[in-house]
């Protein structure tokens, strides 16, 4: 971990160019997982050579030498921005998003842009241009989407750190399946200027760590206001509740989940418990509308933010004379799964089903959030499991619904724009990780990771 490392570090027992060289190594190793689409092993290996004469100079910064993996959706000037997808296989930004300005500033280093699902669209890694990302413990799994490339890194040993975006739990869900934390936070405390928009009023920037300090120590640097980002929130106040006590979902909730999750389930309580928390069995009202709300929503936007790639401005331009230049630009460049939900988005905003679908979205949506603040109401965090599985094998789930619903736990944290953390919680018969997902109000993001650390295992 890297606040390990940092001691290291500022004592002169390791150095930040061999931890990075470490990293290198391992990524080149390891090259049959996928997890990378670019690495940037020369700039790597300059920055690290700085931080360490920042380290014995005696002016090294918050996170000076932490080296982390940005999911190839996140803005990196003079580097690739594929977003997992032919369309944009050739494009380069011309400027850093908002976060990685400040983790520069903060002395953090880039190593490399993580694979991804194709426009953050999928929830097993399989749906990349660039072929699939494999799961660490297991080549025949999956490690989780849509930021499976980033969960890989930080869980093989690639990296400290990464951000990726968390949309319906595309944080969450790989952190899970790879056993490492990933935290997303109330919606407008991370800038999202220079992260790809798929579902704008659901998109976030988020976090994988090996440990929660880690991840705390992230996201103490890149949260705060942005004026490049008009949902950024102002003044951000900090709510923090002291109940003692934590929502527990009733075991009819659960009832679709492996045995070895609701075993996990039963011993987080019980860890709570032990912490001196009293559980409280809650009903979440609406849990039934959760998957299709998040993809009325989800879709509708993406068919609106897409439209943008139309090869005329840039991405790739189709050489095929015989249709339009569009139809066929969009045809070539789009995976299956982009041009379902570009489909499914395009119907739900039509006009004969807009008042059908979107509205009563917009709807159920303020109904979730609703029904979170009341549940706030009586207790610091909700604890869920992550996931109804653990990481299934690699084609095992064709039918698209189906898929869809590996992310049941996960999207309602977007829908009402609160805070949510996935930690590691054991593993099931196989060795394969378990995590376990805390859910906290509105602007409780830091007593949701302080709460995170002390149950985690």
């Amino acid at each position: 971990m890297y606040s390990n490392d940092r001691v290291q570090f500022a004592a002169g027992e390791k150095t930040v160019l061999d931890t990075t060289s470490g990293f290198l190594s391992r990524i080149a190793e390891r090259k049959e997982l996928n997890a990378f689409i670019s690495v940037l092993d020369g700039a790597a290996r300059e920055h690290a050579s700085e931080c360490d004469d920042r380290y014995k100079a005696g002016l090294q910064r918050p996170l000076e030498g932490m080296t982390i993996a940005l999911k190839d959706n996140i803005s990196l000037k003079g580097t690739s921005l594929t977003c997992g997808s032919h369309i944009l296989e050739n494009f380069e930004p011309v400027f850093d998003a908002t976060v990685v300005e400040r983790l520069r500033d903060a002395g953090a280093l880039f190593i490399g842009k993580a694979n991804m699902d194709e426009f953050a669209m999928g929830s097993s890694n399989e749906n990349s241009y660039f072929g699939p990302v494999k799961h660490p413990n297991d080549l025949a799994r999956v490690p989780g989407g849509s930021s499976g490339g980033c969960a890989v890194a930080v869980a093989d040993g690639m990296c400290h750190a990464a951000l990726g975006s968390d949309t319906g739990g595309s944080v969450r869900q790989p952190a899970a399946f790879c056993g490492v934390v990933g935290f997303k936070p109330t919606y407008g405390r991370i800038s999202r200027y220079g992260l790809v928009a798929f579902a704008s009023s659901l998109d976030q920037i988020a976090i994988f760590g090996r440990g929660v300090v880690d991840v705390r120590s992230v996201y103490d640097v890149i949260k705060g206001h942005d004026p490049f980002d008009s949902t950024s929130v102002v003044d951000a106040p900090s709510h923090r509740s002291s109940t003692k006590r934590v929502g527990i979902l009733p075991e009819s909730l659960i009832s679709g989940c492996d045995a070895s999750i609701k075993n996990a389930y039963a011993k987080l309580a019980q860890r709570f418990r032990e912490l001196g928390y009293e559980t409280v069995e809650i009903e979440l009202p609406h849990m039934d509308a959760w998957i299709p709300t998040y993809f009325i929503l989800a879709t509708a936007e993406a068919s609106s933010n897409l439209a943008r790639f139309d090869g005329v401005r840039y991405g790739h331009r189709s050489s095929n004379s015989d249709i339009d230049m569009t139809t066929a630009s969009r045809s070539e460049g789009f995976g299956p799964e982009v041009k379902r939900r570009i489909m499914l988005g395009t119907y739900v905003l039509s006009s004969g089903y807009y008042d059908a679908y979107y509205r009563k979205a917009q709807q159920t949506r303020r109904m979730v959030a609703d029904a979170y603040s009341q549940a706030f109401a009586g207790v610091d965090v909700i604890a869920m499991p992550t996931t109804p599985t653990t990481a299934f094998v690699r084609g095992a789930i064709t039918d698209p619904v189906q898929m869809w619903l590996s992310d049941l736990y996960t999207v309602s944290a977007n829908i009402a724009g609160i805070p949510a953390v996935s930690i590691p919680f054991g593993a099931d018969e196989h060795g394969l990780p378990i995590g376990m997902q805390l859910q906290g109000a509105m602007f409780a993001d830091e007593q949701l990771l302080e709460i995170a650390d002390l149950v985690s295992i």
